[in-house]
């Protein structure tokens, strides 16, 4: 769900118009809604009710230190992926004992800094990995708590960059080798097994993947009871599908949203054999709707009979059309109601490859109108970048009828520091 609407033909946030904030912000700029953020929050927390569990927001989704207290206020706990994440979000608020570190490369100086902090949990992905948190954990005279991520080889219909699931994918530890890892836990004295994870890729759009993660889960907790170990959670994973297209329609007519209180209810009984805290790890669910990139139109030209609009955010700006053939509705800041002609929404990157939209049905457009990239909360400013020498762009929040910019455009002078 979002918060963004039209009103007399023009597009607002929450409380206010895009046009007027667009007067007063250098665009390209991204606009975030704190109603849509603590209200997926809710939605998701209180389809867990009934069972003892924890939301972590995954922080790779969007980092801004602003969203992340919003989150750590709201009880949120953390998946972070990275020293750095981790440091944001203890800045942000978060408690450590609600962290759970993910990741295939972990470096040794952020597992030592991991630990001195006393996070919930390593979701461990490799043996190696565990021999080296073991070690560390010796050499600080600590017991490192983890959990063993699992890779069930579940197929997901996604693209094949945010599938983690599969046999093939770089994440997690297969099921054999993992039943192999838990008999030989004993080498190692220095961490002790508290949780499973499973986590099998972004934008899940059935229940049948989340079926079969919790009935993998519940297996192997079973086979590691018997073995003798008492877990304190499950990891579920995240994943949750957003809407890409058709924005502005309700949810029921579009199709498109897993709806999560169907979903857990459905699941609830084999959550509940479980015996232990369940954990659920949204990103992309949380923030990608409550954001939209602000653009303005530049220039007009036609070539060869294709019609290209000129917009001042680019590829830099939002990588995801570019990286992954990405799709993100464009609507116009102001509807003029005129025939929609198909155009090419390009932005000034210097590759042919920097478009935020092909083939999109579009009114007649002038220079100086404003578009807005609508679902872009998500992996939109934490995959941007400074390539072609281009400052990165405002952040701002609304939140009802206020305003503030929550992180200021790049300079240009800080690109030679």
């Amino acid at each position: 769900m979002h918060f963004f609407h039209f009103k007399n033909n023009e597009l607002w946030c929450e409380n206010l118009a895009v046009k007027g904030l667009a007067q007063k912000i250098e665009t390209p700029f991204y606009l975030y809604s704190q109603k849509t953020i603590l209200e997926n929050f809710r939605q998701i927390d209180s389809a867990f009710n009934g069972l003892d569990h924890l939301i972590c927001y995954a922080l790779k989704a969007n980092s801004n230190e602003a969203l992340l207290s919003l989150l750590a206020k709201a009880g949120a706990g953390a998946d972070v992926v990275s020293g750095g994440e981790l440091y944001l979000a203890l800045k942000s608020g978060f408690e450590p004992k609600k962290m759970v570190y993910a990741g295939v490369g972990k470096r040794d100086d952020e597992i030592r800094y991991a630990l001195h902090q006393g996070i919930l949990s390593f979701n461990v992905e490799s043996p190696e990995e565990l021999q080296v948190i073991n070690e560390i954990a010796r050499s600080l005279q600590k017991k490192a708590p983890v959990a063993i991520r699992l890779n069930p080889n579940i197929e997901i219909k996604s693209h094949p960059y945010i599938s983690t699931g599969k046999a093939a994918d770089k994440f997690g530890i297969d099921l054999a080798a993992a039943r192999e890892l838990f008999r030989a836990l004993t080498n190692f004295s220095c961490v002790e097994l508290i949780g499973l994870h499973c986590h099998v890729g972004s934008q899940i759009i059935d229940a049948e993947p989340y079926r079969q993660v919790v009935k993998v889960l519940g297996d192997v907790a079973s086979d590691l009871r018997a073995l003798g170990h008492q877990l304190s959670y499950v990891d579920m994973g995240g994943g949750l599908s957003v809407r890409y297209e058709n924005v502005f329609q309700d949810s029921n007519a579009a199709q498109i949203d897993l709806d999560i209180k169907r979903l857990i209810d459905e699941l609830r009984p084999d959550l509940r054999k479980m015996k232990c805290k369940i954990i659920f790890e949204p990103g992309r669910a949380l923030v990608a709707e409550a954001g939209v990139l602000v653009t303005k139109v530049l220039y007009q030209k036609e070539t060869q009979g294709k019609h290209f609009v000129i917009v001042d955010a680019a590829m830099n700006d939002l990588i995801r059309p570019s990286l992954y053939g990405a799709y993100h509705e464009i609507v116009p800041v102001q509807q003029s109601g005129g025939n929609p002609i198909k155009v090419d929404v390009v932005g000034p990157i210097c590759e042919s490859g920097d478009f935020l939209g092909c083939n999109r049905g579009l009114p007649e457009l002038k220079r100086g109108d404003l578009l807005a990239v609508m679902t872009a909360g998500a992996y939109g400013f934490s995959l941007s970048s400074n390539y072609n020498a281009r400052p990165r762009p405002a952040e701002v929040l609304v939140d009802g009828a206020n305003v503030r910019v929550i992180r200021d455009r790049g300079k240009i002078e800080n690109l030679w520091s």
